[in-house]
């Protein structure tokens, strides 16, 4: 009997129901991150939010919450620490060495031929990036007001989530509020798959029915000297003025290279699938391990969602305003829709983009020309990453 007891008390529900007689409903935290976890797989798998993260951040989720089971255990003198935290420290906390990985495959995926071809749209990715310095500012405010406890790292983290990046929301957040990495990370990921929900009411606004209806020029062809030349200079041209950026541009120029030189077709498919599949799952289950209950269940995960809508909301408008804008000035047409791909969401902002020009001129394509100003925001959300580093590092 004495050992069916001891069998008993080293159950995660006695340590639940235990937590529960202590403090009441507030401790079922970790019941309640497994719903959250749950939650995520339902949202991945039924409605196919980004289901390639979201299913191991699930997951991930479901087991750190898992009472007694000892998945993130730290190591100590005797024993080993549990496997999510030797994924979290090896893959993000020792260097951000998954988000890095991903930013390769990324490159080896990407066509920089679209902004090669019309330039311009360089302008496009750059302005959508106000939406995470003004986020910063409103997360200064808002703590400077009594409402928020976010210091000036949480805040430059949390509004990286405006540039509409993953990875680099996971490698900032890593550096600079690693206690923040699951919430920074789900909103990051939640608002990228709701992208089709967001930007098109917000493009409708800022626009006329007769700017939605603009069709542009056909690109002109780009050569493979071009994109051979483009990801070397780009480098070197934003190591040299900010070395902060380097790690996510330079990882994501390689991608791009191995893809455009011809020679390393082997490394650059590898790079494309079987190492980018394989960082993918571990780096989900790495942020899932940060959504235990109490990391998760706290004030700031609420000022996180909200200010990463609103980042997200700006930096949409301010690429939208901003091809208005050019409209304006140029000799030749712009659509201002495709100023909502500035967000380097890639290629879902491009898709979204696409979709709403030919709701109003069914012979209106604007993918291509969207992947311009979709792949500068990339570009654009890598440096201001590295500005953020710089600054607050």
């Amino acid at each position: 009997m004495e050992n069916f007891v001891e069998l008993w008390r080293s159950t995660g529900i006695f340590y639940l129901l235990e937590q529960f007689a202590d403090q009441g409903v507030g401790g079922l935290g970790q019941l309640l991150m497994i719903v959250v976890g749950m939650l995520l797989l339902y949202l991945a798998i039924k409605k196919g939010f980004e289901p390639l993260l979201l299913v191991p951040i699930g997951f991930g989720a479901i087991l750190v919450n898992i009472p007694e089971a000892g998945f993130y255990n730290y190591p100590t003198e005797t024993e080993a620490g549990g496997l999510l935290y030797y994924i979290y420290h090896v893959g993000i906390e020792s260097g951000g060495i998954f988000p890095l990985l991903i930013f390769m495959g990324v490159g080896a995926m990407t066509d920089f031929g679209p902004l090669l071809a019309n330039p311009k749209t360089l302008l496009l990715g750059a302005a959508a990036q106000f939406g995470i310095f003004s986020t910063l500012m409103g997360a200064v405010a808002l703590t400077d007001l009594g409402l928020f406890e976010f210091t000036l790292k949480e805040a430059s983290s949390i509004a990286i989530i405006g540039g509409a990046d993953g990875p680099t929301a996971i490698f900032v957040a890593g550096k600079l509020a690693p206690d923040l990495l699951g919430a920074i990370a789900v909103a990051a990921y939640s608002y990228m798959a709701l992208v089709p929900l967001i930007q098109p009411p917000i493009m409708r606004a800022l626009t006329t029915e007769a700017e939605r209806t603009i069709v542009m020029t056909q690109l002109r062809p780009v050569s493979r000297t071009e994109k051979i030349i483009f990801p070397l200079m780009l480098l070197l041209l934003v190591a040299l003025l900010l070395p902060s950026a380097a790690p996510l541009l330079g990882m994501f120029c390689f991608g791009n290279l191995m893809k455009e030189c011809g020679v390393v077709d082997r490394l650059s498919d590898t790079t494309q699938n079987a190492l980018i599949n394989t960082v993918t799952i571990f780096l989900g289950l790495a942020v899932g391990s940060k959504l235990s209950a109490d990391k998760f269940l706290d004030p700031k995960t609420l000022g996180i969602l909200v200010l990463g809508m609103v980042a997200f909301c700006i930096g949409t408008a301010a690429g939208v305003l901003m091809a208005k804008l050019m409209n304006k000035l140029s000799k030749e047409q712009i659509n201002p829709l495709i100023g909502a791909a500035g967000v380097s969401a890639v290629p879902m902002a491009a898709r979204v983009a696409n979709k709403v020009g030919l709701e109003y001129n069914s012979h209106n394509f604007l993918l291509m020309h969207a992947m311009g100003p979709n792949v500068a925001g990339v570009i654009g959300s890598a440096v201001a990453a590295g500005v953020m580093l710089k600054l607050v590092g």
